[in-house]
């Protein structure tokens, strides 16, 4: 590695070193305790003997962890340099020596008796010093509606796949809104600026404002309650909480109070007009400009204290006002110099989203400005969308300033079996190994969680390996036996066709992003290609239900069991979508009449069935956190606005739509099938009457009834109803022959 590059990084990493004191070490290693019990209840978290000691670490910041004892009569030891590093450890041992597994969707932790012996004393340390976790996006596609209880399971699953730098945004709104009221703005004037809740992270990187607003007062008080809670909570393992700071964003208002301020108006942003987007930023010459930025920072770390990483992001998918190398360094140093002027030991956490969202804007001369206004060491970057669109590559690992190797992985929060493992699984080595490499970590950063299991429980593992995984094939067979407690063929055999189909997508086309036509808006030109070969995903749904005699009452194999029907049904969805197409080009409106009403009366509603008898694929289980989030009825009813809005039309005219699109029981049967219904009954109609199909006049209709989805009130389950596996069954065994015959 370079002179400098070394230079910048080790700089960084003496920064940022863990410290600490005595008390710091018995507080993480306490709270690792805690985490036990709560995982393992009183009795087996027993058996476990944690302690925490920095001088673990044989270099300075590199979290390591030490496994020993076990057996009859034994506790097993867990020793980590941090309390990350000791929950990572405890994973490791209920992970590859009981076979227990840890997931978003349940975990499966049956302990074998006595517990194993760790056969020689096992100590691992991480080849980078940072695993991050979240994208700013996360906070308001998965994060939005949750409570103390939701957030207390996410930072014990954080613990355990040993992340300890992430953002901690909540409660920031709060803080906003007094140093707006402090700098002359009134209540009315804020209350116009904030988005709604469900679509905040937006607000907070100057994409929008307005819309879907205002925040209620209670919104405020709870978040900032919440945050406290987290931030807590992540500080008491060792973790490393990032910050919001001030990017340059300010309200319309300010105009009135700083008549002579040097502000600009952006351009548009996701189809919205200026009423919503276009949103104003601060000159970075401006004197106002370091007078907010200090306000806000000030107030901000007074209230919630700080671990010294600030995220801030003042071009996020928006053109700068000048392409001049010397305004954009002069825009961000700027938003450094606020940062360090009420913290002299800030670090800057940017997303790397910019460089490679509008690749034509951001040349060389352009990136260089951003990365060479600030000291090196004193920017950490993530390279957000790492596993398909590395920006190290092409910016000489981000000019000797830090960066963290990130899989973005999905967007939107959008169900779908999706996954790049082999990049995934190369990725991280690849980038360590590059020429004059500045990587200081790795990182998941998905729009939205709760999906796809197996690319986070590889990524997760990736952050502590030196090199990839060998053997993919053999590493899925392990991941089906632990998740389901117990190895089973066939099982196995259908995890194996998913790894080499939908989770071996390489190339361009890998975004992450589900554009099934099940979830859009019908048109005659819906793109149904794929990477993989369909009936790899039917083989595997065949295998699966095979194995429920024996797997049925593990309740990870029934969500497999779910998603992979979700994913077979949104197969034939395409399948018969492109019968549908076909019959009305041929003006033949028996075969059109009969694929459409399949489609629409028949495969949909199924689904919906499958999907209700799972907790987590229940609109009303989604709408219900948003209610429960509101104290009083008319808050409920605006949250659960908020939150139909956010999986549907995402603006006012569908400026977004479907672009949060989930797979979800009452989402299915009220908002997909009666558009698929109108689209077969439109074409219909066209032939009937010898007319051509008008797409223009058809998406005026579908409007009509996407917007009365998201002003109904109507309330849906939110427990499951129906068993898993005879919906399953019974879909497969009707839809399943058809399609081997080619009869579908």
């Amino acid at each position: 590695m370079e002179t400098v590059a070394v230079a910048a990084a080790l700089g960084f990493l003496l920064l940022t070193a863990a410290g600490g004191s005595a008390g710091d070490e018995a507080r993480e290693a306490a709270a690792v305790r805690e985490l036990l019990v709560r995982l393992l209840g009183p009795g087996p978290a027993a058996a476990f003997s944690v302690s925490v000691e920095r001088a673990l670490a044989a270099e300075s910041g590199l979290d390591t962890y030490r496994l020993s004892g076990g057996g009859v009569g034994t506790r097993v030891r867990v020793l980590g340099s941090t309390g990350v590093a000791a929950a990572a450890g405890l994973h490791h041992y209920l992970r590859d020596f009981c076979g227990c597994h840890v997931a978003w969707s349940g975990s499966q932790l049956r302990l074998p008796q006595p517990l194993p012996v760790v056969p020689e004393e096992l100590t691992e340390a991480t080849p980078n010093r940072y695993r991050y976790y979240q994208n700013v996006c996360t906070q308001s596609y998965s994060f939005v509606w949750w409570d103390w209880a939701r957030w207390e399971q996410e930072i014990d699953w954080m613990a355990l796949n040993g992340i300890n730098l992430a953002l901690a945004w909540s409660g920031q709104e709060a803080i906003w809104q007094q140093v707006y009221l402090a700098l002359g703005l009134t209540q009315t004037e804020i209350d116009e600026y904030f988005t709604g809740p469900a679509f905040l992270a937006w607000g907070r990187m100057g994409n929008l404002h307005t819309w879907s607003g205002p925040l209620p007062p209670s919104w405020h008080l709870k978040q900032v309650y919440l945050q406290h809670r987290i931030l807590d909570r992540m500080r008491s393992f060792g973790m490393i909480p990032v910050l919001p700071a001030f990017a340059g964003h300010v309200p319309k208002a300010l105009t009135r109070v700083f008549p002579q301020a040097n502000i600009t108006q952006m351009g548009r942003w996701g189809h919205f007009n200026c009423s919503y987007s276009c949103s104003f930023l601060l000159a970075p010459e401006d004197p106002l400009f370091p007078m907010v930025g200090s306000l806000y920072l000030r107030a901000l770390t007074k209230e919630f204290g700080t671990d010294h990483i600030y995220g801030a992001d003042t071009f996020n998918e928006m053109q700068p006002p000048s392409s001049e190398p010397s305004y954009l360094a002069a825009a961000t140093a700027a938003v450094y110099q606020a940062m360090i002027a009420v913290d002299p030991d800030a670090v800057w956490l940017l997303q790397g989203w910019l460089f490679q969202h509008q690749p034509e804007f951001w040349g060389p001369a352009q990136v260089g400005a951003v990365l060479g206004a600030v000291p090196r060491g004193r920017l950490l970057v993530l390279d957000l969308f790492a596993e398909s669109r590395p920006v190290y590559v092409r910016t000489a690992s981000f000019q000797g300033q830090p960066f963290i190797w990130c899989m973005l992985h999905n967007f939107g929060g959008n169900h779908g079996l999706f996954g790049a493992l082999e990049s995934v699984n190369r990725g991280p080595t690849a980038a360590r190994l590059f020429p004059n490499s500045t990587m200081v970590g790795t990182g998941m950063t998905p729009e939205g969680i709760g999906q796809n299991e197996v690319v986070y429980a590889l990524m997760a593992e990736l952050g502590w390996r030196k090199g990839p995984v060998a053997d993919l094939g053999a590493w899925v067979t392990g991941f089906a036996a632990r998740r389901y407690g117990v190895s089973h063929g066939d099982a196995e055999a259908a995890w194996r066709l998913l790894l080499r189909s939908v989770y071996n997508c390489s190339g361009e086309g890998c975004s992450g992003h589900n554009r099934s036509p099940l979830v859009r808006r019908p048109s005659l030109q819906m793109v149904t290609d794929v990477w993989y070969n369909r009936s790899d995903v039917l083989e595997a749904w065949r295998l699966l239900l095979t194995a429920t005699p024996a797997l049925a009452s593990s309740p990870a194999f029934c969500y497999d069991l779910v998603d992979v029907t979700r994913q077979a049904v949104q197969e034939l969805v395409s399948l018969y979508y492109e019968k549908v197409r076909t019959a009305y080009l041929n003006k033949e409106l028996v075969p059109l009449m009969r694929a459409g009403g399949v489609l629409a009366y028949e495969l949909l509603p199924a689904l919906d069935k499958v999907l209700a008898s799972d907790s987590h694929f229940l609109l009303g289980s989604w709408l219900e956190q948003a209610r429960v989030a509101a104290v009083s009825e008319t808050e409920a009813r605006f949250y659960e606005q908020n939150s139909r809005y956010q999986l549907t039309l995402w603006g006012p005219e569908g400026n977004i739509l479907d672009y949060a699109n989930k797979q979800l029981a009452g989402l299915v049967a009220d908002y997909y099938a009666p558009r698929w219904r109108l689209f077969t009954e439109t074409l219909a109609k066209s032939l009937v009457q010898g007319i051509p199909f008008q797409q223009h006049q058809f998406d005026k209709n579908a409007f009509q009834l996407e917007q009365t989805f998201v002003l109904s009130t109507k309330r849906y389950p939110s427990q499951p109803q129906g068993d898993t596996v005879d919906l399953a069954k019974k879909l497969f065994l009707k839809y399943y022959p058809r399609w081997v015959a080619g009869a579908l």
